[in-house]
């Protein structure tokens, strides 16, 4: 009986998925809740598991196509009789309960999850490829008919040619996106690596042995995944959404000077102070005098959204563009336990790892263009959030202090608000008291 695995609903408003790579080939063996494709949304790049165990029959999606969540992607056969062209309809992946999306507990109480980057449960055995062979529908013993609904496998399905028979190139997702964006089929390029794995520096050689190419050429990269929906929401932000942007210029001398007191305390010892943790604790604080600045605009319903809590977003920079995900009630995190969550937060993001769910909901977002040596820049509004903050790079400066130039550490703020939300006199007092809260953190205890 040969059973398909379509495309699960990722939930959070997501309704299709790019194909990346799969993990698996025709005639492999696979296992329940192996990882047998990775597929790209909007908000993240996850591997999916396999619902079932036996042969993988047919891949129904070639990489690099977009498809619709409910689309059947693969076919696996149980290794009885195998029917070309009727399929089981595939139940919900091993990890999500039926009912449920995923992020979202189900009937039996279960969380459904998608599987992101890490380890994958042993590897994949191979056998030779053959060809389906048309074959009568498997019938239990004792003549009972197996109670489900077939359907047609769609017409448009992957059918690779003879030249395309081969396995699957071992690769790693970051060689993937490298031979993508260079324009390299990894299919015709030989791997250095352990066990036949291209490397980068394979898909580089690669190009250097391909023909030259003309001065003035150019380089054309689909837009799709993250990019496409940071650009669309960026795009609805900056027209939707009247911008209004402030800066200040903060002498952060007294905040460097307590985050070297902490770091000789027990309770901050392993603890990672940034001075984006500072930033984050002095807009939680300031968040309580102006809480129009952590607040929603509901076009639809007329109405202004205040949140009790700060759903805190951090933007990102990732190997698949700007991603934005959330410290959840950061607003009633201690100072040690707002740097844990953000060392957490970071750490998950660059490697890839950060699910959907973490991507939204958020209220408020802090955007460090410090750690790109950037002073300050203009930035940007979430869609939905009423205000954004960048924070620039900490560095010495000339100071005028008490009638004298000094040396001191300064910092630029930006801050970007909702104008429909915030009124310059409440955007002002926010920014001011941000400034204050770095320039003397001593102020907190008036809070």
């Amino acid at each position: 009986m040969r059973q398909v695995f379509r495309l699960p609903d990722a939930g959070e408003g997501l309704t299709e998925a790019e194909i990346l790579s799969w993990q698996v080939a025709v005639g492999d063996t696979v296992a329940v809740n192996q990882i047998i494709v990775e597929i790209e949304t909007a908000k993240a790049a996850v591997e999916l598991p396999s619902p079932y165990a036996g042969t993988v029959a047919e891949l129904l999606v070639e990489p690099g196509t977009t498809v619709e969540v409910g689309t059947p992607i693969i076919a696996i056969s149980d290794g009885a009789d195998e029917p070309s062209t009727q399929t089981a309809p595939a139940p919900a992946p091993a990890d999500e309960p039926a009912g449920a999306k995923i992020g979202e507990p189900g009937a039996d109480g279960r969380i459904a999850n998608l599987v992101g980057y890490g380890p994958r449960p042993g590897s994949v055995t191979r056998r030779p490829r053959k060809p389906a062979t048309p074959a009568p529908t498997a019938t239990p013993a004792g003549g009972t008919n197996v109670a489900m609904e077939t359907v047609n496998v769609p017409k448009a399905t992957f059918v690779p040619s003879e030249s395309e028979r081969r396995t699957v190139p071992l690769a790693k997702p970051p060689v993937r996106k490298l031979a993508r964006e260079l324009g390299v089929d990894l299919q015709g390029v030989d791997g250095s690596g352990p066990g036949g794995t291209i490397t980068r520096d394979d898909v580089r050689q690669s190009t250097s042995s391909a023909p030259p190419v003309a001065s003035g050429g150019e380089r054309r990269v689909p837009i799709k995944g993250v990019r496409k929906a940071t650009a669309a929401a960026m795009v609805d932000s900056a027209f939707s959404a009247p911008h209004v942007t402030e800066f200040l210029t903060v002498d952060v001398t007294p905040m460097i000077e307590l985050r070297d007191q902490l770091r000789t305390t027990a309770a901050f010892r392993d603890v990672k102070l940034s001075p984006l943790v500072f930033a984050a604790k002095a807009v939680c604080l300031a968040a309580r005098r102006t809480p129009e600045v952590n607040a929603h605009w509901d076009d639809d319903a007329q109405e202004i959204v205040y949140y009790d809590h700060v759903q805190l977003g951090i933007a990102a920079a990732t190997p698949r563009g700007l991603v934005v995900p959330k410290i959840r009630d950061a607003d009633t995190l201690s100072l040690v336990e707002l740097a844990g969550a953000l060392a957490e937060l970071t750490a998950t993001a660059r490697s890839g790892k950060t699910p959907p769910s973490d991507m939204v909901g958020g209220t408020f977002t802090i955007t460090n263009v410090g750690v790109f040596g950037v002073d300050t820049g203009t930035p940007i509004l979430n869609p939905g959030e009423a205000a954004i903050l960048a924070l620039g790079a900490v560095k010495q400066a000339p100071w005028v202090v008490d009638g004298q130039l000094a040396v001191r550490t300064v910092c630029q703020l930006a801050l970007s608000f909702d104008h429909r939300l915030v009124d310059g006199e409440q955007g002002s007092r926010f920014l001011a008291d941000v400034g204050a809260l770095l320039a003397n953190p001593a102020v907190a205890i008036t809070y």
